[in-house]
């Protein structure tokens, strides 16, 4: 694990410095349960899905496994569908059980469930069917026993937006009570638009829904509350960029501690990035409205919260892959299949060359294993070795996104094995070199990308007379709503013979 001096703050420190996640944890929620805090966040097309993270101070956190360990129905996900799958899920305890929902927009809402957040967790189950239902939150109203749901839309499948509609919920979560009603109608509230996410609570007599609005990159967080469900909802914006260099903080969770402390999780849209996640704390106005960051605006450093003190801790990225397995950091970019990769008694990711008609773009590959490209200044690296002896097989590390790039080892025609530089722009349909060819004597090589400021990344290879750089430096690109990817991939042309394997090893991320 890589630990840096931010986003955690000073370790030991009476302050914490935003973000507190510093890499595409996009659309998060929290909540808590008992000392322990639980979040979750969007995570597509990849699978395994619904991360899991865990902190006991808001500040610090960790992995600690998946809600989805594959995506539904299998054989929609066998292909990469990267801005798919699952959208801004809402996790909640109830019942003495977690429960997450969230929207596939082609699908409808989904829930699962555990006994305890490292599971086991339930199949996926469809709570509403309909194409452009987006970001559910469930809400089990203690007071009353009823059990509630609210949703977004989206315009791209549904030719709707800008609502948010509400239905009674059967206490067991598994179904609707009724149609649904608009409960907030965003036209009619002057200056208003692209209303999303919400996350719905009861609190001091109220109905109260967080949603964002006014899109990712320039909106703002918005505060909803009515003495019924079903409305009618008065609104105020309670976050916004104001002063600050927070474009559009958008979309998150609210939470409040065992002492009474009020926080709110939520998003930065960062490029390539991709959405960031920033502490704000929470107080409340005289007139009862929450007040989020430094009197609405986002705060970069602040006290942190009045909670037992953890060591400095983030989100695992390197691994030895001990007996070729890989940490749950990583993500396949579709539903895996049996024998991508090979478990075995010595260290390192023994990939198969998986034959396919895409070898010429890395977007089209269901076989690419992922994390997430970090926030800071960083470098990557890892050792290859191509074990193939297929003229066209090849293995490397990759930046992935809607344009991409990536350094490795390809076995030629006449069976040498050259290090190689490829990359692809967005517009493109199948990739080129970025670097001149060079020989790899012994199959090796040690792989490495530096990420610099504005995700710009610059290629560097070993293969036995030290690091020398190949080709110009490449700006990293997000997808639609996703940040880019780190990526391990093996692949080979088609045909019918298997096509062996290349081995990676000692995968590291430095900070730069």
């Amino acid at each position: 694990m890589t630990t840096y001096p931010e986003p955690g703050g000073r370790p030991g420190g009476a302050t914490y410095r935003n973000p507190v996640l510093n890499a595409d944890w996009s659309d998060p929620d929290v909540v808590r349960v008992g000392d322990d805090f639980y979040l979750t966040a969007s995570s597509f097309g990849r699978v395994p899905g619904l991360p899991l993270l865990h902190s006991r101070n808001l500040v610090d956190w960790t992995l600690v496994g998946h809600a989805l360990e594959r995506l539904e129905p299998e054989e929609t996900f066998a292909a990469p569908r990267h801005d798919c799958g699952v959208w801004a899920p809402s996790i909640r305890h109830h019942d003495d059980r977690f429960w997450i929902f969230w929207g596939d927009p082609d699908q409808g809402v989904f829930q699962v469930n555990a006994p305890a957040i490292r599971g086991p967790w339930t199949r996926p189950h469809l709570v509403k069917e309909g194409r452009g239902l987006i970001d559910p939150c469930p809400l089990w109203d203690d007071e009353t026993g009823e059990a509630y749901l609210v949703h977004a839309w989206a315009k791209s499948r549904s030719g709707v937006k800008n609502r948010l509609t509400g239905h009674r919920m059967h206490p067991d979560g598994t179904s609707l009570l009724d149609e649904g009603k608009v409960i907030v109608d965003a036209d009619r509230v002057p200056g208003w638009f692209t209303l999303e996410g919400p996350k719905l609570y009861r609190h001091d007599g109220w109905f109260w829904i967080f949603a964002p609005a006014g899109g990712v990159e320039t909106g703002w967080q918005g505060a909803f509350r009515s003495r019924d469900f079903f409305g009618p909802y008065e609104e105020r914006i309670v976050l916004e960029q104001k002063h600050t260099d927070v474009n559009g903080p958008h979309q998150g969770g609210w939470v409040r501690t065992a002492a009474g402390e009020d926080w709110f999780l939520h998003f930065q849209q960062r490029g390539a990035y991709g959405r960031v996640v920033h502490l704000q704390p929470v107080r409340w106005d005289e007139e009862g409205w929450p007040v989020l960051g430094d009197d609405g605006a986002p705060v970069t450093e602040h006290r942190r919260p009045d909670l037992p003190a953890q060591p400095p801790a983030a989100p695992a990225t390197d691994d030895d892959f001990p007996g070729g397995r890989h940490g749950r950091q990583w993500q396949w970019t579709a539903n895996p299949q049996d024998g991508w990769a090979t478990q075995h008694s010595g260290d390192g990711l023994r990939l198969t060359c998986v034959r396919t008609a895409d070898a010429h773009d890395l977007r089209r590959l269901p076989n690419v294993l992922t994390q997430r490209l970090p926030g800071l200044p960083s470098a990557a690296e890892v050792g290859l070795r191509l074990d193939s002896e297929e003229p066209g097989a090849r293995a490397g590390l990759a930046v992935l996104g809607d344009a991409f790039s990536w350094i490795g080892l390809g076995r030629g025609a006449d069976g040498t094995v050259h290090l190689v530089h490829r990359f692809a722009e967005g517009v493109a349909d199948r990739e080129r070199d970025a670097g001149h060819p060079r020989l790899a004597p012994d199959g090796r090589a040690r792989l490495r990308i530096e990420i610099g400021a504005g995700a710009r990344c610059r290629f560097l290879a070993d293969t036995g007379d030290g690091f020398r750089p190949s080709g110009p430096v490449f700006a990293a690109t997000p997808w639609r709503w996703v940040g880019a990817l780190l990526g391990l991939f093996a692949l080979a042309p088609e045909g019918q013979s298997p096509a062996g394997a290349a081995t990676f090893t000692r995968f590291r991320i430095t900070a730069l």
